[in-house]
C-alpha cells in the first residue's frame, strides 16, 4: 500500500501526458511538478515567502551536503529539515547516489557503500544504503531515495549492467532501512542508454514495495534526442498507479517533452543557477541580460508574467544589475525563473486535465527552445553580421517570425519557405491523407503496413510529422492497437538533415530519436514494433521500383524548375505502375497547371487539394478513380472549370516537352476518363 495515496487524474489524449494527485506529511502535491533545488536547505537566493508566492509545492534537499553540513545532531535537535529552514509543505531527499558520482577521485566504492572524504573538513564518511536511510529519517523528508550507483549515460553495456545490479541490491537494502517509517521511499531506474537494461530495471524494480519511482542515469552525457527516447521507454514500463521522476532535468523544454512522455515530477538547479548567469526563462525564449541591446529598455522582463520581478523592474535595471554582478540581479531573476517554471507546470496539468495537452505540446515546443537571438537589438549600429549556419549547399534561414528552414543556396528554394515546417507538413500531407484515420485497425488480423513514400526528405519535417502522428495513435490506441506504418524516404543530398539536426533546437521536430538513427543506420523503429522508417539514399529514380509499393506518397522535391527530371510525366508513369497493386494517393505542394498535365497523361485523377501558405491549393493525385466525399474540405476533381483555364494556359505542358510531341500529349490528356471525350 502506498504511503502517498497517489491517485491519477487523467491522462491525456494522443499523449503519455498525465495529470495526478499525491498526500505527504506535509500536504497534497498536484502533478506535473517541479521541485526547487534546495541542496543545503535553502534554494539559492530564495526566502521561503517567496518560493510559496511562484508556486513551489515540493523543495529538494540533498542528504550528502546535509550529512556533511550541518550534520545529523542538528536535525536531531530540531526535529527535522521543516523546522529547521521554517518550510512547511513536503520535502524530497536525494540519497547522495549523484554526489558520490560526481567525486571519482575523492571515494572508494564497494558492495557495502562509498567511503569518501568530506570537502567541508576532509574528515572522513561512509554512506551506505543504510546510512543514507538513516540521516534521510532525519532529516524527516516526506519522501526519500535509495542510494544508487550513478554512472555515465554512455558507458558500456558490461559496466553498466554491474551498476544496474548493485542498485537494485541497494534498493533491496534501503527498503528494509526503511522499516516502519511513514517516509515515501522511491526506488531508481538505472541502464544508461541501454534499451534491455532500462527494461529490466524497471521490471525488477517495479515488483518491489515502493512509492513511486525515479529514472536515474540521465542528463550525464547523453544527446537531448537520447534522453527523450529511454525517457519514453523507461515510462512504457513503469507502472501507472505510481508517481514517476525524472531526476536532474532540466529545461523547459526538456520538462515539456518529458511531461509528454509520461513523467510528472522534476528537479534541477537550472532556474537558479542560469538566473546567477544572468539568464532569465520567459514566454518567448531566453534572454540573456548581459547583453547591451536591454540597456535602456523599459519593457518587464515578460509581460506574461505577474511575478514581483516582472511587476516591479523594467529590463533595463535588470540588465544594470546582470552588469553589475550586484547578487539582488540574481534573487530578482531567480524569482521570475521559478515563477515561470511553477506556471509552465500549472498550465501543462491544466491541458490535460481539459483533453487539449497535445495542442499545448505543440504550440509552446517551439517557443520554450526559442534563445536570445530572436530578439533583434534596439541599436544595432555596432551589431556584428552573423552567416547563418551552413553545410554543403545549404543554410539554416530564420524568419523574424521565428520560423526556422533549410535554404538551398544555389537555387534560393527554401523549404516550407513560409509556414513552420511542421504547419505546413500536417496541413498538406497528415491532415489531408487523413493518416490518423487511416491507422486505426477494425481488427486485430488486420496487420497489412500502411505505406508511405517521403519523396524528397529534406529536413524530415513530412516523414517526423507522419511518425509522430502514428506515435499519438500509438499512445490514444484501444486494445486493437492501431495499423503498422511503414516510412520509406527518398534522398540524394542528406545535408539538410545533418544540418538541421546540428540545430534541433531551432527544429522542434527533429528533438527525437528516429532522425539521428536514420542517419546513422538509415533505419528507425519503434520499441512496439508498430513503426518503421527506412532511408533509401541516392537517387529516386534508381529505386523507385525497388521500393514497396505505397498507400500514400509525401511528394516534395524540389520545384521543377530546380529538379526538373522529377516532375517529368515519365516519372509520373513509373511512379503510377509502381501503385497498381493497391490504391495510392499522391500529395504534392506544387499546384501548377504543367505538374497537373504531366500527373494526368501518366494515369493519375488529379484533384485540387488545401492551400498552404500562400498557395491556394494544392495538388491530390489518385492512382485509381475513386468517388469524392463531397464535403467543403475533401479534394474536388478538376473539371471542366479547370480545362477551360488549362485551354488558355501559357504552361499547357510539362518542361521539357518536344513541340513535336505536344499534338500527341493534348489528344492524350483530353480523352482522359476524368474530363472523358472532349
Amino acid at each position: 500500500m502506498s504511503r502517498l495515496a497517489f491517485t491519477l487524474e487523467k491522462e491525456a489524449p494522443g499523449s503519455k501526458a498525465r495529470a495526478a494527485r499525491f498526500r505527504t506529511g506535509h500536504g497534497e502535491v498536484l502533478t506535473p511538478v517541479f521541485m526547487p533545488v534546495g541542496t543545503q536547505a535553502t534554494v539559492k537566493n530564495s526566502t521561503v515567502e517567496v518560493l510559496k508566492s511562484v508556486g513551489a509545492q515540493v523543495l529538494l534537499a540533498n542528504t550528502y551536503h546535509l550529512l556533511l553540513r550541518p550534520g545529523p545532531e542538528v536535525f536531531k535537535k530540531f526535529g527535522g529539515i521543516h523546522r529547521f529552514m521554517n518550510w512547511d509543505g513536503p520535502v524530497l531527499t536525494d540519497s547522495g547516489g549523484f554526489q558520490i558520482f560526481s567525486l571519482p577521485d575523492s571515494r572508494v566504492m564497494t558492495e557495502a557503500g562509498a567511503r569518501f572524504r568530506s570537502y567541508v573538513d576532509g574528515e572522513e564518511h561512509f554512506l551506505s544504503p543504510e546510512t543514507s536511510i538513516e540521516m534521510q529519517r532525519l532529516i524527516g523528508s516526506d519522501i526519500m531515495m535509495v542510494l544508487d550507483q550513478c554512472i555515465p549515460s554512455t558507458a558500456g553495456h558490461a559496466e553498466t549492467e554491474a551498476a544496474m545490479h548493485l542498485t537494485h541490491r541497494w534498493a533491496e537494502r534501503s527498503l528494509r532501512a526503511r522499516g516502519d517509517s511513514p517516509q515515501a521511499l522511491f526506488g531508481i531506474v538505472q541502464g544508461a542508454c541501454h534499451r534491455d537494461l532500462r527494461t529490466r530495471s524497471a521490471e525488477f524494480l517495479r515488483a518491489l514495495p515502493f512509492d513511486g519511482l525515479a529514472i536515474g542515469g540521465l542528463a550525464v552525457g547523453e544527446t537531448h534526442a537520447q534522453r527523450y527516447d529511454f525517457t519514453a521507454h523507461t515510462t512504457d514500463h513503469l507502472p501507472r498507479d505510481l508517481p514517476r521522476y525524472l531526476m536532474g532535468v532540466g529545461t523547459p523544454i526538456d520538462i515539456l517533452e518529458s511531461v509528454h512522455r509520461g513523467v510528472d515530477m522534476f528537479d534541477c538547479i537550472i532556474p537558479t543557477q542560469l538566473a546567477q548567469r544572468g539568464t532569465a526563462f520567459t514566454s518567448h525564449g531566453k534572454i540573456h541580460f548581459r547583453r547591451s541591446v536591454y540597456k535602456l529598455s523599459e519593457e518587464p522582463l515578460d509581460a506574461e508574467c505577474d511575478c514581483t520581478t516582472c511587476r516591479n523592474h523594467p529590463r533595463a535595471y535588470l540588465h544594470h544589475l546582470v552588469k553589475s554582478d550586484e547578487v539582488l540581479g540574481w534573487q530578482l531573476l531567480a524569482t521570475h525563473n521559478l515563477a515561470f517554471y511553477h506556471r509552465l507546470m500549472a498550465e501543462m496539468r491544466a491541458a490535460i486535465l481539459a483533453g487539449t495537452f497535445l495542442d499545448y505540446y505543440e504550440s509552446h515546443r517551439f517557443e520554450l527552445a526559442r534563445d536570445d537571438a530572436d530578439n533583434p537589438p534596439v541599436h544595432p549600429a555596432k551589431a556584428k553580421v552573423r552567416r547563418p549556419p551552413q553545410l554543403g549547399d545549404y543554410e539554416m534561414q530564420t524568419s523574424i517570425g521565428g520560423v526556422s528552414s533549410i535554404r538551398q543556396i544555389s537555387s534560393g528554394e527554401v523549404m516550407h519557405s513560409v509556414s513552420a515546417p511542421a504547419d505546413e507538413a500536417n496541413r498538406l500531407y497528415i491532415e489531408q491523407s487523413r493518416l490518423s484515420a487511416r491507422l486505426r485497425r477494425e481488427s486485430e488480423t488486420d496487420e497489412q503496413p500502411l505505406v508511405i513514400w517521403d519523396v524528397g526528405l529534406g529536413a524530415a519535417s513530412n516523414a517526423m510529422a507522419a511518425l509522430q502522428c502514428a506515435e499519438r495513435g500509438l499512445a490514444a490506441s484501444g486494445p486493437v492497437g492501431p495499423r503498422p506504418l511503414q516510412i520509406v524516404s527518398f534522398e540524394c543530398d542528406l545535408d539538410p538533415l545533418i544540418l538541421a539536426a546540428r540545430h534541433a533546437a531551432w527544429f522542434p521536430h527533429l528533438r527525437h530519436a528516429a532522425p539521428q538513427a536514420l542517419l546513422k543506420a538509415g533505419r528507425w523503429a519503434h520499441a512496439s514494433g508498430r513503426i518503421e522508417w527506412r532511408l533509401l539514399p541516392g537517387d529516386f529514380l534508381e529505386h523507385l521500383e525497388a521500393a514497396p509499393a505505397p498507400d500514400l506518397i509525401f511528394y516534395d522535391p524540389f520545384s521543377s524548375k530546380t529538379d526538373t527530371a522529377l516532375w517529368q510525366t515519365e516519372v509520373f508513369a513509373r511512379i503510377h505502375r509502381q501503385c497498381q497493386p493497391r490504391p495510392a494517393e499522391l500529395y504534392t505542394y506544387s499546384a501548377a497547371t504543367a505538374v497537373r498535365v504531366a500527373l494526368l497523361v501518366a494515369g493519375f485523377h488529379v484533384a485540387e487539394g488545401v492551400g498552404t501558405g500562400p498557395k491556394a491549393t494544392t495538388t491530390v493525385a489518385y492512382s485509381r478513380a475513386v468517388a469524392m466525399h463531397g464535403s467543403s474540405t475533401s479534394p474536388r476533381l478538376l473539371g471542366a472549370d479547370w480545362l477551360a483555364r488549362w485551354k488558355r494556359s501559357g504552361s499547357k505542358y510539362p518542361p521539357g516537352l518536344p513541340e513535336a510531341d505536344r499534338a500527341t500529349f493534348e489528344q492524350r490528356f483530353l480523352a482522359h476518363p476524368q474530363f472523358g471525350a472532349k
